[in-house]
């Protein structure tokens, strides 16, 4: 797999694992449950979809598969969002700060696929990602580690 592609999926994998992390600590009231819900799949399905848009068949399926990736993670935004406002009991204070810093992270990340798309529909070669974003890319994902 090409360097470029391979500095993406890294923080896209852990931005999934992040999520995961983040709803075993939401409480099981309906309330968390169906939010959790929510963001287990639509966090998790962003990596697999760029994965998946690594591997296009033409410059239309690359950028098809990037604006699905992008969707999910816009929806991703959404649920951190809610947890974000939400008002939880003290012990689930701690996620909700987690999910501050994940909503930053995903706000990025759609930045980055705004820009991969664009770039993509620019580009006449299917899987280039402009080094700007690769710049901004590893001065960004230091937030978490």
């Amino acid at each position: 797999m090409r360097e470029d592609v391979q500095r993406l999926l890294a923080p896209m994998d852990d931005f999934a694992t992040h999520v995961i992390d983040l709803v075993e600590e939401l409480p099981t009231s309906p309330v968390g449950r169906h939010i959790g819900g929510q963001l287990l799949r639509s966090g998790t399905s962003t990596a697999a979809n760029y994965e998946e848009a690594c591997a296009a068949e033409s410059r239309a399926d690359f950028i098809h598969k990037m604006q699905i990736s992008l969707k999910e993670m816009r929806e991703s935004r959404f649920w951190l969002r809610m947890l974000k406002r939400r008002r939880w009991a003290q012990a689930e204070k701690a996620a909700v700060l987690y999910a501050a810093v994940l909503y930053t992270e995903a706000d990025e990340l759609c930045r980055i696929f705004t820009q991969s798309v664009v770039t993509a529909k620019k580009s006449k070669r299917p899987n280039v990602l402009s080094g700007f974003l690769f710049c901004m890319l590893n001065s960004r994902f230091s937030i978490l580690h």
